[in-house]
């Protein structure tokens, strides 16, 4: 048995070894205490995390003319070059015109970048509809149930100067230069690297002289419902404010990347859907970052083609739903064996008081002058009224706590008290 697990590391060693496709160069918190014989545990660092969230139904045949009603949210992008973007910003709504489609869309000079939602029937035709054109023939469009009706409140489609909210904007970055971007690797390529890196970390790093990292491209409340086993849960609560590899010289211990050896780490980047991986990666790469490798589709992509091998958690996704279990995106029913594999795990934690979080859901923070984006126990928000700290309880501006998955609706709303 042991000889045969020390072949398999070795096996999988050799995996990682192999030349991977050639890169191109170039406030304290303080309340009343928890009511006795509620569970409450506080998680030593790299906890795991359950995926006990919203329960979907299971597949089952559905008529076309069913399918066709259904609800569901379909996400893609592209970077090619759009010579006059506004002209095809009027070209979609045009087409868009008497099919019931809410969400983000969004055009410039660099492509396209589509969050939407609608009946199955019309949100398929547009999607359809833009790979028509060559340049955007081979984009990769991924399509999940919204059981509850629409995931958007209305449709945003618009030329927008950024597809993703960076600081300093896109434009400026060399997006449309595949050479500039990270290489892309499939789920089944992804998931061979993790299983090698995991014999890597048993049998050590030193006899080849390479290292591989995992770079979790999101933000701190997302890694919180769900990560990759291993990546280190990232210093930031807003993507445009990201400056994982801007350290420089100086010590920092909240960037993975500080200090690295450029030219022998394997950086495998991830995140929801690819794009916030193929815009940050084109920094790394003028940063001197060479190995620069993303998962193709993003983690929505790899749970569909690999279920949850070596992801723990649910996954956020920046719409009304906010959290999807794994089993969301696969096409067919889970196996026992991924089954068991997900209800063991570890649930997430309480922002306020780190109890267990059995239903990784967010809410935003009452106090309108925070609106942070927090996990909370139920027995927390009723203590402190939707608020993420006793602090936030007695700001001036608050929202009234809000039941079940209940979203909050503009802040302007609530403005002044009103």
């Amino acid at each position: 048995m042991a000889s045969a697990v020390h072949h398999n590391c070795h096996r999988l060693l050799a995996l990682l070894l192999r030349p991977l496709p050639t890169p191109s160069r170039h406030p304290r918190l303080s309340f009343s205490p928890r009511p006795a014989g509620l569970r409450s545990f506080f998680p030593a660092p790299g906890f795991r995390l359950g995926t006990h969230a919203v329960a979907l139904a299971e597949p089952e045949f559905v008529p076309p003319e069913e399918e066709d009603a259904r609800f569901v949210v379909v996400t893609f992008y592209k970077f090619v070059p759009l010579e006059d973007p506004h002209a095809e910003v009027v070209r979609h709504l045009n087409f868009l015109q008497g099919r019931d489609i809410h969400g983000r869309i969004y055009l410039n000079e660099q492509g396209i970048n589509a969050q939407y939602s609608g009946r199955h029937k019309d949100a398929v035709a547009y999607a359809d509809w833009v790979k028509k054109h060559h340049r955007f023939s081979d984009t990769i469009v991924q399509t999940s149930p919204a059981v509850t009706g629409h995931a958007f409140p209305r449709l945003k489609l618009r030329y927008k100067p950024s597809l993703v909210q960076l600081e300093g904007g896109s434009l400026h970055l060399p997006l449309l230069d595949p050479n500039m971007r990270a290489t892309p690797l499939t789920p089944s390529e992804w998931k061979e690297r993790l299983e090698a890196r995991t014999c890597l970390d048993v049998s050590s790093s030193e006899t080849s002289g390479r290292r591989l990292l995992l770079l979790d491209v999101r933000n701190d409340y997302e890694w919180d419902i769900g990560h990759f086993e291993g990546a280190q849960r990232p210093n930031v609560d807003c993507f445009r404010s990201t400056s994982f590899g801007l350290s420089g010289e100086m010590e920092d211990p909240s960037d993975p990347l500080n200090g690295i050896d450029k030219e022998r780490t394997d950086i495998l980047m991830y995140c929801t859907g690819g794009i916030r991986c193929d815009v940050y990666s084109t920094i790394l790469r003028k940063r001197g970052f060479r190995n620069l490798y993303t998962l193709e589709g993003g983690v929505s992509n790899y749970l569909k083609a690999e279920g949850p091998a070596g992801w723990v958690g649910n996954l956020f996704v920046f719409d009304g739903r906010l959290s999807l279990p794994p089993a969301t995106f696969r096409q067919s029913l889970p196996s026992e064996e991924e089954e068991k594999e997900e209800n063991g795990r570890w649930v997430g934690c309480c922002h306020a008081c780190r109890s267990e979080v059995v239903e990784l859901r967010h809410r935003n923070c009452a106090n309108i002058d925070c609106n942070r984006l927090y996990l909370c126990c139920g027995w927390c928000a009723e203590e402190l009224r939707g608020c993420c700290s006793s602090d936030c309880k007695v700001a001036p501006r608050l929202r009234p706590l809000l039941p079940g998955h209940q979203s909050y609706l503009k802040w302007h709303v609530y403005r002044d008290g009103r």
